[in-house]
């Protein structure tokens, strides 16, 4: 496996460049932040940008814990990758995470100034101190999973002009957030809902499905039918966890509870979701 380092100062646009480097090196993964991202996803790691302090960030970024260290490596071994690339603030630090991740050192070094022009340099670093934004170069149903509250662009904040941010936060950049707003509407949050519904045996109909956003996620209401002699409980059960799934994997927003309620049954032998 061919390895590059690629570094740079906190701040100095190294993620947001990555995912275009490593295009042009033929990486098809990288490590960044804890994270190892192979082939546009998420495929082990936790990333440094959760952590509630700057030690805890330094040392998830750098594998000290052995659990996320071990995960991270039988990855990269299982993944079939043939070249990685490795982000970190110095040369010093790809090669710290090489070695921590038992993986051959860099054959190659880039950095920031050999990729990026002082003015997109200095923009990057004024966006982080005064937003305090960052970017993780993977699809947001992806990150998602490792940054539950933020879905586009969560720079809205409350602070005086001028003034840095409190604390950082995540930019995911799929290609159609350039193009406008991307919504999804309770109409088709419902429609998700009965569809999982009509792959269970037992339940009859969806009555009504409400849902209740926030910035943490979501939470869902479902009043259902089943038919007669269905164990209510376990159709319920499975209906929870079919609805989570599939919300998850089609929509990429968390989802945080979901509360099924029965209030009849039918005796229907068909089911009359459409």
């Amino acid at each position: 496996m061919n390895v590059i380092g690629f570094s740079g100062k906190s701040g100095s646009g190294k993620s947001f460049i990555s995912t275009e480097l490593c295009g042009r090196k033929g990486a098809d993964a990288m490590i960044d932040d804890g994270l190892l991202i192979c082939r546009g996803n998420i495929i082990a790691g936790r990333s440094a940008k959760k952590q509630a302090t700057l030690m805890g960030a330094v040392k998830t970024a750098i594998f000290t814990d052995e659990e996320h260290r071990s995960q991270v490596a039988e990855a990269i071994q299982a993944s079939n990758i043939q070249c990685l690339m490795v982000l970190g603030t110095s040369d010093k630090m790809v090669d710290q995470i090489c070695d921590r991740l038992a993986i051959d050192r860099p054959s190659e070094y880039i950095h920031i100034e050999d990729v990026a022009t002082p003015e997109q340099i200095e923009k990057a670093r004024r966006r982080r101190e005064l937003s305090g934004t960052h970017v993780i170069p993977a699809p947001t149903m992806q990150v998602k999973r490792q940054f539950s509250g933020y879905f586009l662009d969560p720079r809205k904040g409350f602070r005086k002009k001028g003034s840095p941010a409190s604390g950082e936060k995540t930019i995911v950049r799929p290609t159609f957030s350039y193009m406008g707003e991307f919504e999804i509407s309770d109409k088709a949050i419902a429609d998700i809902v009965m569809l999982a519904a009509g792959q269970i045996e037992g339940i009859a109909d969806v009555v009504w499905v409400a849902s209740d956003n926030s910035d943490e996620g979501m939470y869902l209401r479902i009043i259902l039918r089943c038919k007669y002699g269905t164990p209510v409980r376990q159709a319920a059960y499975e209906l929870q966890k079919q609805a989570c799934d599939m919300i998850a994997s089609m929509t990429a927003f968390n989802v945080l509870g979901i509360e099924a309620e029965v209030r009849e049954f039918s005796m229907k032998s068909e089911k009359s979701f459409y």
